[in-house]
Order: structure tokens, then sequence, then C-alpha cells
């Protein structure tokens, strides 16, 4: 089930914390609670991408996209994503959600997430995302005169190059 009281805790702390830049790092904390594992009393894997959401939210109300999706009647999309694993999260850690803007294309934006425990990377994703307007992609340049930005775009690192070259040639349907 979606943790929608996380969700609405989430987004309160949200409101009440400080602004941030776009090309700021989000970092949203958290405690796994025992909803949150599976039989092996971690975070199953498909918690973690929700959780990973979660993170999206605080970063897109802090820097204030939220206010502009609603203004404009947009939605957020999801189109494509990178995931690894490399450490267990287990009940009652304390977890840490760092997100940032990767890069952008005419079309994309590239998120970067990363959870970590103690210190530690437990995983992380690359994902393509998007705002979306009538079932249709907002070009980012649109977006990015909505929220009064100009002249700003990151450079695609190159592992993100690739991978984007990479999903461009992945057969669909599979």
């Amino acid at each position: 089930m979606y943790p929608l009281i996380r969700l609405a805790t989430c987004s309160v702390r949200s409101l009440l914390s400080d602004s941030i830049n776009i090309d700021d790092v989000c970092e949203t904390t958290f405690r796994c609670r025992p909803w949150d594992i599976d039989m092996f009393l971690e975070v199953n894997n498909g918690r973690i991408l929700t959780l990973y959401d979660l993170g999206r939210f605080d970063f897109s109300i802090r820097m204030g996209l939220a206010k502009v999706l609603k203004q404009n009647r947009w939605g957020l999309v999801v189109a494509g994503g990178s995931v690894r694993y490399r450490r267990r999260v287990r009940m009652f850690d304390r977890v840490s959600i760092h997100t940032r803007i990767a890069g952008i294309d005419e079309r994309w934006i590239y998120v970067m997430q990363s959870m970590w425990v103690k210190g530690q990377p437990t995983s992380s994703v690359l994902l393509r995302t998007g705002i979306t307007s009538k079932g249709k992609v907002v070009p980012v340049e649109d977006v990015f005169k909505a929220l009064d930005i100009e002249d700003w775009k990151p450079e695609l690192s190159g592992w993100i190059k690739e991978w984007i070259h990479s999903e461009e040639n992945r057969a669909w349907p599979p």
C-alpha cells in the first residue's frame, strides 16, 4: 500500500522547510518502519522506489516546482530509470535520501537520488523524468520559464549520456 500518511507528513515538512534552489541537493530523512520491510526484515526494492518518490516530492515542493505544477495543471512522470542496490536498509534505520537534478535535455529532466544509512550509500537511482500536460510532455524550456529560471543547463555526465544512448537503442516493446 502507498504510504499516504508518510506522504502527507513529508509534504507538510517540506512546506515548513527552507526553500532550495534548482541546483541544490535536497536531503529527505525518515526512519524505516515495520510496514516498510519484507520477510527478510529489510526494505524491499519496490518500497525503496516508493521512498525515492517521497524524496522527489520533497525536492519539488522545496524548490517551487509543486506550486508551478498546480498553477499550470501539470503532472510529473517517470519515463525510465536505472537502479543500483548495494546495502540493506533494516527496520528502524535512519535513512537519508539525497535528490538532485543531474542534467536536462529538451524534453527530460534527469534526476539522481541516493539513499544513505549511517553515512554509507545503500542504493542509487537515475531517473528520466518529465512534466506532463494533457498526456504530453512539456518542453523543459517551458517548465524553466514557468519557474523563472534562465540560462541553467547542467551538463550531462558521460555515463548518463551513455545510459540515454543505450535506452534509445533498447527494444520496445520488450
